[in-house]
């Protein structure tokens, strides 16, 4: 974890340095510029994405080498290469690598999942392809820019550097068998961690669940969310954020293992749910948990719940690196996952479960039909009362520092 804080810090500075030095060498080809997208499908033809992404989940991982590596093989003789991440950060050092050493036209990386944080790094530092996301078919016909949530990304404006993959909403799971009426405030979540000692933990940011869990708790020590919709103020994070740090050092001692260690990952924390250790879980897909009792996984008590107050909301992404020789495959990829069949069978339960980029109402009455007709599964929350209880995250700046700050302020004390 030490060794990520750093590498953020230190790779942030070191970016725009490199972006000073002068504009990016890119490849002959520029797929965006052509006025048809028949001429980006003729030249993505016969090329390979290698799309570099977190693979720490099973059922995504075999949705995109069965649904999606298929489809594109079928409809466009592209060949999708998944290369599995446990940190996307290790991809944005790849393409860093790679412009120190002059690589400019032939990289290794294709397309990223990506999150906001790694975004706003690569922007910095001039290693994003774009603007292109804007004007591929599906996201011209399904995306709805004027979204704020889908515009910005950690605060920080996508114009075109990004295609919209999913949007997600963070989750509480628990086992009903052992927690028929779970806490849905925070205050009664402390109380419940405190008399039960040892059934409740999270993972250590800067995994993303980790992360989440902190920053609700962060909100509600220190008095909503909404003080800190701005540019990162220095001053007011030291200042506020101290009782924050208070409230996790005091329900420290009552964690899985007296708190003398977190879950490293989001997936380390599903085991230990799925082996009862603990009893409550957490995630940023709302049907995973049902996704994983369908699967096995997870026991059929499983349910989720969100906080009265709230729960953050984003959308994830796919971006190309500047260097891509395969900028078109990338393309014609991002554009074929925002197609509403695409969309529709991420959706569903029994592949991934994840929620649609696209808005429904930019849909014909027939294919929003086909999504509400999708079973939600045994643990999901209904669409509606989810979106009633929506937080937006915070920028990438305040993000750094509350990771830094966790780590000293409470895995080290």
């Amino acid at each position: 974890m030490k060794k990520f804080i750093w590498t953020f810090g230190t790779l942030l500075l070191l970016l725009m340095a490199l972006a000073a030095c002068g504009g990016n060498e890119t490849a002959d080809s520029d797929p965006a510029s052509y006025d048809n997208w028949d001429d980006v499908i003729a030249e993505a033809s016969g090329q390979t994405v290698n799309w570099y992404m977190w693979g720490g989940q099973d059922n995504i991982n075999a949705w995109v080498t069965g649904y999606v590596a298929d489809n594109l093989k079928e409809k466009y003789d592209i060949t999708v290469n998944l290369v599995p991440l446990v940190d996307t950060a290790d991809a944005v050092n790849k393409v860093i690598g790679e412009k120190e050493a002059g690589r400019d036209t032939d990289g290794s990386v294709d397309l990223i999942w990506i999150n906001g944080e790694n975004f706003f790094t690569m922007r910095q530092g001039d290693l994003l392809y774009g603007p292109w996301s804007q004007d591929t078919p599906n996201s011209a016909a399904y995306v709805n820019w004027d979204d704020a949530s889908v515009a910005f990304d950690l605060g920080f404006p996508v114009e075109g550097y990004e295609s919209p993959y999913g949007k997600a909403q963070f989750v509480m799971i628990y086992d009903s068998a052992h927690v028929p009426e779970p806490p849905t405030t925070i205050d009664g979540l402390v109380e419940w961690i405190k008399a039960n000692p040892g059934k409740f933990t999270y993972p250590a940011p800067p995994d993303f669940t980790g992360y989440a869990f902190m920053l609700q708790m962060c909100y509600h020590a220190t008095g909503g969310h909404e003080q800190y919709l701005t540019d990162f103020d220095e001053a007011m994070f030291n200042d506020q954020w101290q009782t924050c740090w208070d409230l996790l050092n005091e329900i420290e001692p009552f964690l899985w293992r007296e708190g003398a260690t977190y879950p490293e990952s989001h997936a380390a924390h599903d085991e230990l749910f799925a082996n009862g250790e603990v009893w409550f879980n957490m995630a940023w897909n709302p049907a995973e948990a049902s996704a994983k009792v369908e699967s096995g996984q997870f026991p059929e008590t499983t349910r989720t719940f969100v906080f009265d107050t709230g729960t953050l909301a984003n959308t994830h992404y796919l971006a190309i690196p500047y260097n891509s020789p395969n900028k078109a495959a990338a393309m014609v990829l991002a554009d074929f996952i925002l197609s509403p069949e695409a969309q529709l069978s991420k959706k569903d339960i029994n592949n991934w479960g994840d929620f649609p980029a696209i808005d429904a109402n930019l849909l014909s009455d027939e294919q929003r039909a086909e999504f509400e007709s999708l079973p939600l599964g045994i643990a999901t929350l209904p669409d509606a009362e989810l979106a009633a209880k929506r937080l937006p995250e915070l920028s990438a700046a305040w993000r750094v520092s509350a990771e830094e700050a966790w780590e000293a302020q409470v895995l080290q004390q």
